[in-house]
């Protein structure tokens, strides 16, 4: 039996990021509880493909192979900066290519990193409705870091942790149920 494969997305567009240090932590934590492989990918690695794509056959083959990645991950840690309210662009128009039906059934933990409390709720109004849409099993627990949760890029907040921790542990007991979700068509 093959190991699982947990796979972070951060639609974050430059680097360093503070949105790619909380969603690898969240993904390595993850990997670690349920002994999975991780992997972690900014919008920005999708290349200078991404943004004229119309369809996934318009990315070049090493976007294409992150999709892959993507929609056959066992489970997926989400998160985007937020910009105005919302994620950015990128990460939308990255999802946007996906086939309505590639996430469905597929845990995500969902995340997001803004420069005050204002955003905090970019997790319910924005992401949870766009995963809701893949009928994607989100987790009940979802996770918005400020600037204030960082130092020096790290996270550093135990409030943010503890609640890291939550989702992963949700995320885990999802992986681990005895049956198996019907991919009904």
């Amino acid at each position: 039996m093959s190991r699982k494969l947990v796979v972070g997305v951060s639609g974050n567009l430059t680097r360093p990021s503070k949105t790619r240090t909380f969603i690898s932590h969240i993904t390595g934590e993850l990997a670690n509880g349920i002994g999975a492989t991780e992997t972690v990918f900014d919008i920005e690695d999708l290349g200078p493909s991404l943004p004229l794509a119309r369809r996934i056959g318009d990315l070049d083959p090493s976007a294409r192979n992150i999709v892959e990645q993507v929609t056959g991950a066992d489970v997926l840690v989400i998160g985007s900066p937020t910009f105005k309210g919302s994620y950015t662009g990128l990460f939308k128009h990255f999802f946007d290519l996906l086939d309505p039906s590639s996430l469905r059934g597929k845990p995500v933990i969902l995340a997001a990193t803004g420069g005050g409390e204002r955003h905090s709720l970019i997790v319910e109004h924005q992401l949870r409705p766009l995963f809701g849409f893949f009928e994607a099993l989100t987790m009940p627990t979802a996770i918005y870091a400020s600037d204030k949760d960082f130092t020096d890029g790290l996270l550093v907040s135990q409030a943010i942790h503890a609640r890291a921790r939550q989702a992963v542990a949700e995320a885990c007991r999802v992986l681990a149920a005895p049956f198996s979700v019907n991919r009904a068509a």
